[in-house]
């Protein structure tokens, strides 16, 4: 397999990337691509639930903690005082797919889209200071926006843009 494209979908706080997102994800599978996806946090996170073994075992100091199952496996990485890890170590971790979905990382030079919408916690621009945004995804007009602008709910199109954009063959 060759190496995955990179599409990204930029906005800020309650834009509606998750939701866009996810739509993409389900839109692009449903055509028969291999997608994943890398989701960046501004802010500590957790996905084991208090108690659990695994989190016993973060607790107790391991660097790494690797649950598997006969239906998924996880690995999660404590970086105990080590700097975050640099967008391309986390695009290097992934296994072999036809597209990498990526959430956040707004400062990244990647093609991608900007999510925006009127609840959005800041409603400041990021295309007109971005070369990198293609296109924008909103849920009111964008007039004067100088870049192709979507329905923000318009899924299909917006996939047909991602795949037109990465070079995506359909199999």
């Amino acid at each position: 397999m060759t190496a995955p494209k990179i599409f990204g979908i930029a906005g800020w706080k309650n834009s509606g990337k998750t939701g866009l997102a996810v739509r993409l994800v389900t839109e692009l599978t449903a055509r028969g691509y291999r997608v994943s996806t890398v989701k960046h946090a501004h802010h500590d996170f957790d996905i084991d639930k208090i108690g659990a073994d695994s989190w016993r075992h973060r607790e107790a100091g391991a660097h790494e903690v690797t649950i598997v199952s006969g239906t998924r496996f996880a690995i999660m990485h404590e970086l105990r005082g080590e700097p975050e890890p640099s967008f391309e170590a986390i695009l290097a971790r992934l296994a072999p797919c036809d597209l990498v979905l990526i959430e956040g990382y707004k400062r990244e030079p990647i093609p991608k889209i900007e999510a925006r919408r009127l609840e959005a916690k800041n409603r400041e621009p990021l295309a007109p200071g971005d070369p990198h945004i293609l296109a924008i995804a909103a849920d009111h007009a964008v007039p004067d926006a100088g870049l192709p602008v979507f329905d923000l709910d318009d899924t299909g199109v917006i996939a047909d843009f991602v795949e037109a954009t990465c070079g995506l063959k359909r199999r």
